[in-house]
């Protein structure tokens, strides 16, 4: 059965099996900009500190949605690649900093601890900034559904098992993106919509598909465990809602390559809403690298290790 919820259709109410899906890139998946004021934000895979984060069409989402409560579903600084090489532009500083005056104005907002930012799990039950950290929550919609939110890599056996070989695929991720970025200025000259190498073989190739639908299963099934109506995740940069044995599965998708966030609005629909790629602004020069984000920090009374 169809979960009364979901307003994006990805599978068949019948089954819950994914229907093929849609070229990414295609121009009927970017959406017209458009100003939101909705119940509850979830983005996540953000991955502040690499070259691949599109931190400006994240601050134009942020520009254009307001919002009761926001869950940041982990990975949304990347200590892995930090403590490859230093990347830090000013749009990275610049979506901290937006995120920290919607706390100001007002905006509920819990962190959810991923993998590449595992290193905020030391501060787990603490405020930062009026952002509270946390390892997982509970969400209850406007009409009454419990939501178990989490990043996601406990349920990913690479990360559980072999992390050194999750590294491996984190370097190999990054340079699928650097070709990618040299493959998408071929076709923009050539006016073809964006394409994702990365994007292609996670849906494409048969194990990946399968591990895709092995991780939305295993997650969706201790959401069930635990006596939730649904579950909302990131982790694998997949944007995806459906109803899994009548569990709402639901996956924000990210900020590298989907453009995706989850809404919730006033009457507890939930939707995935993918918004269109912004680039810096003409005229401005971003600088490659700043000085350490932690100095963003400073003024929330809390002392902060620098990663290692």
């Amino acid at each position: 059965m169809r979960h009364p919820s979901l307003t994006h259709r990805a599978t068949s109410p019948a089954d819950g099996q994914r229907q093929p899906p849609e070229p990414f890139g295609a121009a009927d998946n970017v959406p017209a900009r458009r100003s939101m004021n909705v119940r509850t934000v979830w983005i996540s895979d953000v991955h502040l500190g690499t070259p691949g984060c599109q931190a400006h069409a994240l601050l134009d989402f942020l520009r254009h949605v307001e919002c009761q409560q926001m869950y940041l579903v982990g990975d949304i600084i990347d200590g892995w690649q930090l403590k490859r090489s230093w990347h830090w532009p000013q749009a990275h500083s610049d979506v901290i900093q937006k995120l920290l005056r919607k706390v100001r104005k007002g905006t509920r907002m819990t962190f959810i601890a991923g993998n590449h930012d595992e290193f905020a799990r030391r501060f787990l039950g603490v405020t930062l900034g009026g952002i509270e950290v946390a390892d997982e929550a509970v969400h209850t919609t406007a009409d009454g559904k419990r939501l178990w939110i989490l990043h996601g890599d406990q349920f990913d056996g690479v990360i559980q098992c072999a992390k050194w070989l999750a590294h491996v695929g984190d370097v190999l991720y990054e340079f699928s993106l650097k070709l990618n970025r040299h493959l998408n200025i071929c076709r923009a000259w050539l006016g073809l919509p964006y394409w994702s190498i990365s994007q292609y073989f996670k849906l494409k190739v048969k194990r990946a598909v399968s591990y895709v639908g092995d991780f939305e299963n295993a997650v969706a099934r201790e959401a069930r465990q635990r006596g939730m109506d649904g579950v909302v995740c990131g982790h694998i940069h997949h944007a995806e809602m459906r109803d899994i044995q009548g569990i709402l599965y639901a996956n924000d998708g990210d900020w590298v390559e989907s453009l995706s966030a989850l809404v919730e609005h006033a009457d507890g629909r939930l939707e995935i809403v993918r918004w269109p790629m912004s680039h810096a602004p003409r005229g401005k020069r971003q600088p490659a690298v700043q000085e350490d984000p932690l100095h963003l920090l400073d003024d929330l009374e809390l002392p902060v290790t620098p990663l290692r």
